[in-house]
């Protein structure tokens, strides 16, 4: 007989529980990076304004945000199975509205896929907490590796389905939705894999507990501000390049490279901190390629462009892996990782949100874009301060 798991589950069972969660994993950001290259064609078809036209990146983080620390009352009343499957229709049902015609249905769908994809934010670090406890780094990795090859395939192939496949821009956007029915479809037999277990304590009580913690703080702190960073960069790059001299091809391939080492690093440095104890050592490294990678960029004499912007994206991407990581080495069960995962994402996206629209108003304001740059050194420097404290060895 298979010798069973402590959660009753086979070898066989949790690969088909981790191909599920990969599943899951890849569809939590294509609907995200699918609209930012065809924002051109969107402005042409329908005529917003750009200040309307960005809440379409900014509305997804908002809601993250309201609704990342709410997900444990849908847990509690329906697990961590069913909640994801229900996410995964919404997400399906958001990216169709999204692509149906009207401006209306434009930011219905937006918000209803953003809500969709932060209930599979928060739920996956918890999933992963309870289902694979021993293997939490190589997990993480595969999850954020596959969450970011997501994103970058996404970003890439928009325009070109828009175009080349003569689908257009409602065509493009809607495209995804057949990854989230792929995605119910593998998910389906997996929810009875994920034991059903009576809450501990109720989300009042939990919420409670966990807002008056000062460690909870700082992970949400050191979520937001690597996340800020994140969307600092995916948005203002090729207008930072641009100022510089660059041309508009050489910004667009410089952003894909951010997102392709951002890959690598999701995938690596998860392991890489899962396997020691302590995870202060890695937060530092971090840190330290980050501000060297951001003084290049700062200084254009510089040169070596391509350098900066790969390693800005390696950390980044390692950065996001960690933060999950740290979620689920913090949490003494799963019950308590989808309550921390909720509260610290709803923070840190809230703080995310703010970091683009920031940006654009210090260089509206003065015109440079070295200002936004020293910027970014002072939050990386505010994230090792927060880092020092959440990478030592201990649960919340």
């Amino acid at each position: 007989m298979a010798k069973l798991d402590e959660n009753g589950l086979h070898k066989g069972s949790r690969t088909l529980l981790l191909v599920g969660v990969l599943f899951v994993s890849i569809n939590l950001r294509p609907a995200l990076s699918s609209i930012g290259p065809l924002i051109d064609m969107i402005r042409l078809d329908v005529g917003l304004s750009d200040t309307l036209l960005g809440l379409l990146t900014t509305l997804p983080l908002l809601a993250f945000g309201v609704v990342s620390t709410m997900t444990p009352l849908f847990t509690k009343r329906f697990g961590i199975g069913n909640t994801l499957l229900g996410a995964l229709i919404l997400l399906a049902t958001g990216i169709i509205i999204r692509s149906a015609g009207s401006i209306f249905a434009l930011y219905l769908g937006t918000i209803l896929l953003g809500v969709a994809i932060a209930f599979g934010n928060v739920l996956i670090p918890a999933l992963i907490k309870r289902n694979f406890p021993h293997k939490a780094g190589f997990v993480t990795s595969l999850y954020s590796g596959i969450m970011s090859l997501g994103a970058a395939f996404a970003a890439g192939l928009s325009v070109p389905l828009a175009i080349e496949m003569d689908l257009g821009w409602r065509g493009s956007l809607g495209v995804w939705a057949l990854l989230a029915v792929f995605a119910i479809i593998i998910w389906i037999p997996n929810i009875k894999r994920i034991k059903r277990l009576p809450p501990n304590r109720s989300f009042k009580v939990a919420m409670k507990k966990l807002s008056g913690s000062v460690l909870v703080w700082k992970m949400a702190f050191y979520m937001g501000l690597q996340s800020a960073a994140f969307y600092v960069i995916l948005a203002w790059l090729p207008a930072i390049l641009i100022d510089r001299g660059f041309d508009a091809s050489y910004a667009g391939w410089m952003l894909s490279l951010s997102q392709g080492t951002g890959i690598i690093g999701a995938l690596f440095i998860p392991i890489w901190a899962g396997s020691r104890k302590d995870q202060r050592l890695v937060i530092v490294s971090l840190i330290v390629v980050e501000l060297i990678a951001l003084i290049g960029l700062l200084l254009p004499g510089m040169g070596m462009i391509e350098l900066w912007v790969g390693l800005i994206g390696l950390v980044l991407g390692g950065t996001f892996g960690l933060a999950l990581l740290l979620i689920v080495l913090r949490s003494n069960d799963a019950e308590t990782a989808a309550e921390l995962s909720g509260i610290v994402q709803s923070i840190g996206y809230f703080i995310a949100a703010a970091g683009p629209f920031i940006v654009g108003v210090i260089y509206d304001l003065t015109d440079m874009w070295n200002y936004a740059l020293i910027l970014l050194i002072v939050l990386t420097l505010i994230k090792l301060v927060m880092g020092l404290d959440v990478g030592k060895d201990r649960k919340v």
